[in-house]
Formats: structure tokens, sequence, C-alpha cells
């Protein structure tokens, strides 16, 4: 495989004996725009967790800017924004200090200074949530919570933008307002790497697609997913059923 930001070589990994993932290959390239898509069960989470890291393949292998993912040592060049981050019930705490948590890696906790904060300023900025800074993260709804996590990402001055399912509990307004500062973001040269149950909007807003249902069962253009048996063979239902949600 070319140099990836973000590279899958043959990967399979299961919990048990029985693989999750199984023998899956392909890269994110610097500056794409790439949605995983698959239903629920299909190994999409997992597979997020091996390229961050955080997991081992039982075979094949997984590299993070060159570098094994398991290696890998560098949390600024990542930002990563969960599936469950516009609940973030259990966090007491301000967006100015949940975007803080950005710069930690760069300064070291407890030892953010004048430079970082003005970073801190200017994430806040860039996302619209100037105004919202002193405001409890549990205070916010869900599309505001997930601003307040693309700043944090922001503030890490991250190249790979990692977002697992990051729509999940958020109106419909909310949605198209994060997807329009990803697009941004992208056209600004960050990477996206997106893992999304919504197809509609994967059709809309990513480059490429990869449907996964423990095997990669497509690897293309977003307009040649739509036309595709991808979802029939991926899903094992009649596509017609997704006509809706693709638009």
């Amino acid at each position: 495989m070319s140099e990836s930001v973000l590279a899958y070589d043959g990967v399979t990994f299961g919990y048990t004996s029985t693989p999750v993932v199984e023998d899956v290959t392909f890269g994110v390239e610097s500056g794409e725009f790439v949605a995983l898509v698959g239903p629920n069960g299909s190994g999409k989470s997992t597979l997020v967790k091996l390229g961050l890291g955080l997991l081992g393949p039982d075979s094949g292998g997984v590299r993070l800017f060159g570098q094994p993912a398991t290696a890998f040592d560098d949390g600024t060049r990542i930002g990563y924004v969960g599936q469950h981050a516009a609940a973030a019930k259990a966090m007491p705490v301000t967006v100015r200090e949940v975007v803080t948590m950005g710069r930690f890696a760069h300064a070291g906790y407890g030892r953010v200074g004048s430079e970082d904060r003005e970073v801190v300023e200017a994430a806040l900025e860039r996302v619209g949530m100037t105004a919202f800074a002193s405001r409890r993260i549990t205070q916010l709804s869900g599309g505001q919570r997930q601003r307040a996590f693309i700043a944090r990402a922001l503030a890490a001055e991250a190249d790979l933008l990692v977002l697992d399912e990051p729509t999940v509990g958020v109106d419909a307004e909310s949605v198209e307002a994060f997807y329009a500062l990803v697009n941004e973001l992208n056209e600004e040269g960050i990477t996206v790497f997106l893992v999304e149950h919504d197809l509609g909007a994967v059709a809309t807003n990513a480059d490429r697609v990869v449907c996964l249902n423990r095997k990669v069962f497509f690897d293309g253009p977003a307009e040649e997913f739509v036309g595709s048996d991808a979802l029939a063979r991926t899903y094992g239902t009649d596509p017609t059923a997704f006509a809706e949600a693709l638009g």
C-alpha cells in the first residue's frame, strides 16, 4: 500500500476466536474525507479502535502516519470525536476547559501558557462557540457539544479528524451545520475519517465510502457508492430500502 495517514493492511481481529473484522485493507490519504459505513455489529468501531492503536490486530498491520498504530504516540496529530460526545452528561466542566484539553499534549497538564490560551480562543471562535465558552458542557445542546469537541481537536492542531457516529442524538438542523463545519475543515486540509449511520449524510459529504460487514464490500467514490449494489451486499437488504435515506 502507498503511504497513508491511516492504513489497514490485511487486518483481522476478534475479541474471541470469531473475527470481528477479517482481511481488511484500505488507506485514508492526506486531505481525504473517507466515510466508513456498515450495519450494526459490522466491526466499524472496532476498526476505529485498531486505527487509533487502542487494539492490536491478530494479523495484518495498521499504520498511523507511517508508524505502527499501537506505537504511535503523537496525540497532537489526531482529533477524536466519539459517538457519545454529544451526550457528555458526566463532564462538569466548561466549554473552554474542554477545548483547553486539546492543548495538554502540547503544553503538558497544568502548564498551559498564554500562547496555548490564544489557540483555545481561536478554536472557539472558529466553531462559533465563543459566546458559550463559560457554560458547562452539560448545559449545551447536542450540536453545540459536538462543536465544542471539534474545537478541542482544532486546539490540538490535529491533522486527522476521526469521527465515530458523531451525529447520534443531534437534531437535523445541527447535523447540517456540523457537516458544513467538517467540510470547511476538510477543505482547509484536515483529513477526515468518519463512521456514520446516516447514509444520506455520507452520500452528501464524503469523497469516498468504505462499506464494511466484517469484510470490505465496497471502497470507492461516494457517487459510485450510491449507484452500486454495495448496500445490498453489505446489509443483505434490497437497496431500494435505502433509497429515501440516500435522497
